[in-house]
């Protein structure tokens, strides 16, 4: 059996216990998850103390792992060592060690063994080193970014939160919350079937919600809503869309409202599509809505926040642009085609794409959270939007594939129907004024960085 040996480290600007707390939480593991090599928790049992164990799934073969914490020394170490799973050996200890009182370095080391030994080693071993390379290079990025989030809210004097999420296990309550829970808030899962400790039950569709366990609620997260681009836009489908972003934000305000102590502030999700196709238009957040069937769905989503804003309550509408992740959405959906080197723009590929990465969406999110002076309309969007066949160019750079076949505007429209207009050829020219100007410090202002950092490909700012 031939150990290899892997290291990784990063000096941190906090001390040795505030960043040890953050990987103690619940959450830790999820945050840090790269979705390049996404891992799966099936079972888990105590947090990293000795003997708490993790069942997981994960790699491309989809393993099944089995990990033991061990060695756990309060504040400074934990190390996780394999019982089940595809190598022959894997101890990884995670280590925060002090550099003065106000400064740690965070260190990862793993020691591992292949299995079938001299066999495999020589063509296997490099393929792992890369891949731990990626994993790791990701993953202190965000911790350090992530600690420093919340380091600015503890300056500007927010302390822990009780936080209400809707659409919690979605695409951006999955990395919304345990960033939240790492930085020390507590969360409440509104959801149609509650069945863990902190989860609150509603159903939009009958317009039942449990109030009594809203009272005591901080902030409020609203992301729940039908997936816009899940079907054909039948009319079926548009009721469904326009029902669940419309009745779920009315029911959910109105018992907002009612509370004997409503929350501060209600942060609810709206879309870059509330502007219709606005050509060349530079679009800051007093720009008026547009025309079309999101325009109006997003006209009608946020005034539905009305008996909130009444209470007193400050409503921060949220309008997002394209979320960039694998995980799922618009990017999950091109990379097949872009890694066959079928890629390329959409339509003539002028319009217009506002994108923002997963990473400063969940940091745009906590902003509006914590940030008194913001409410009404926010642009949840990158500071350099893109058009589409920009977006190509970068996208197939990035994979290192060409980027040179356009998906004809006829082609989109027969397959997709009027939502190819409306989601892939319209374009919205979106700058995010109130974040900037409220001090809002994008972690990946740059496509090609985003682009290299949530797929994991070499050249990534660490």
């Amino acid at each position: 059996m031939t150990l290899q040996r892997y290291a990784r480290s990063t000096r941190l600007p906090v001390p040795a216990e505030e960043a040890f707390a953050w990987l103690a939480r619940p959450g830790a593991f999820e945050r840090l998850n790269p979705p390049f090599e996404p891992a799966t928790v099936l079972s888990r049992t105590g947090g990293i103390e000795d003997g708490a164990r993790v069942v997981l799934r994960a790699g491309p073969l989809g393993a099944v792992w089995e990990v033991e914490h061990r060695g756990f020394v309060p504040g400074r170490r934990f190390t996780d060592v394999m019982r089940r799973g595809p190598f022959a050996r894997w101890e990884h200890v995670h280590r925060v060690d002090p550099d003065g009182d106000a400064a740690c370095v965070h260190a990862d080391e793993i020691a591992w063994a292949l299995p079938c030994g001299a066999l495999v080693h020589p063509f296997a071993a490099p393929l792992v080193r890369r891949r731990l390379d990626r994993m790791f290079a990701y993953r202190h990025r965000v911790f350090a970014e992530d600690l420093a989030m919340h380091a600015r809210a503890r300056a500007a004097g927010v302390g822990p939160l009780r936080v209400l999420v809707t659409g919690a296990t979605g695409l951006v309550g999955g990395a919304l919350v345990p960033a939240l829970t790492t930085g020390g808030h507590t969360v409440l899962r509104l959801t149609r079937a509650p069945r863990a400790p902190g989860d609150v039950g509603w159903d939009p569709a009958a317009g039942t919600l449990d109030r009594a366990a809203l009272e005591g609620v901080d902030a409020v997260v609203h992301l729940a809503g039908e997936n816009v681009a899940g079907a054909r836009w039948s009319d079926a489908h548009r009721a469904r869309v326009r029902d669940s972003r419309v009745r779920g934000t009315r029911l959910l305000a109105g018992a907002l409202a009612g509370l004997a102590r409503p929350p501060r502030v209600l942060v609810s999700a709206s879309a870059s599509g509330i502007y219709g196709d606005r050509g060349e238009e530079t679009l800051d957040e007093s720009a008026p809505p547009g025309s079309g069937f999101l325009a109006e769905v997003g006209r009608a989503w946020e005034e539905a926040t009305a008996p909130a804003a009444a209470a007193g309550i400050r409503v921060v509408h949220l309008r997002i642009g394209v979320v960039l992740t694998p995980a799922g959405g618009a990017l999950a959906r091109l990379l097949l085609p872009f890694r066959l080197g079928l890629g390329g723009p959409l339509g003539h590929g002028r319009q217009w794409w506002p994108w923002i990465a997963m990473d400063d969406l969940v940091g745009a999110i906590h902003h509006a959270l914590v940030r008194e002076e913001l409410c009404g309309p926010v642009h949840a969007v990158a500071p350099g939007a893109v058009r589409n066949a920009e977006f190509a160019r970068v996208l197939g750079r990035v994979l290192r594939r060409p980027a040179l076949a356009p998906a004809p505007a006829f082609a989109l429209r027969a397959a997709l129907g009027p939502m190819a207009d409306e989601m892939l050829l319209a374009g919205q020219r979106m700058v995010p004024a109130r974040l900037l100007a409220t001090g809002y410090p994008f972690r990946t202002p740059d496509l090609e960085d985003a682009l290299r950092h949530v797929l994991g490909a070499p050249g990534a700012r660490a």
